[in-house]
């Protein structure tokens, strides 16, 4: 690095500490594994409180991952976003010892970044995609 040049951000770092002022976020156990460059990763390992009348992982859980993911990949672009607009498609039944958030930046404007992700649960060594979803979110002026 060149003098002058500004230091790297360390979105991990940076995105933890936001995970943890968030209080759903703190409730639901969101784990920031991997975040920069676009792009952000969330665990949540499986608790029976988090689940519904069948026993799978909640539908609001699922959506708040999702919408938490594709939050924290815009960030790692622009900086601070708003969610304008969330959508999510539930493929299968949500059932595993844990679940992972995939997100990614499709295209970031100046006011608005689009971002996609998709939802594993997690069994045995086997992943399975449970839920995918999109994001619109809005850049504060």
């Amino acid at each position: 690095m060149a003098d002058g040049d500004p230091e790297p951000i360390d979105f991990l770092t940076l995105l933890r500490g936001v995970n943890d002022t968030a209080p759903f976020n703190r409730w639901a156990g969101f784990v920031v594994s991997a975040a920069g460059d676009g792009t952000a990763e969330l665990r949540l390992p499986w608790r029976a409180e988090l689940g519904q009348y069948s026993g799978f992982l909640h539908a609001a859980v699922v959506a708040g991952m999702i919408d938490t993911a594709c939050g924290f990949a815009a960030a790692t672009v622009v900086g601070q976003v708003l969610a304008a607009q969330c959508s999510v498609n539930f493929l299968s039944p949500a059932v595993g010892d844990e679940f992972v958030a995939r997100a990614v930046v499709v295209k970031a404007g100046k006011r608005q970044v689009f971002t996609t992700a998709e939802l594993f649960a997690e069994r045995d060594g086997v992943s399975k995609l449970v839920a995918t979803g999109s994001t619109l979110l809005a850049v504060p002026t």
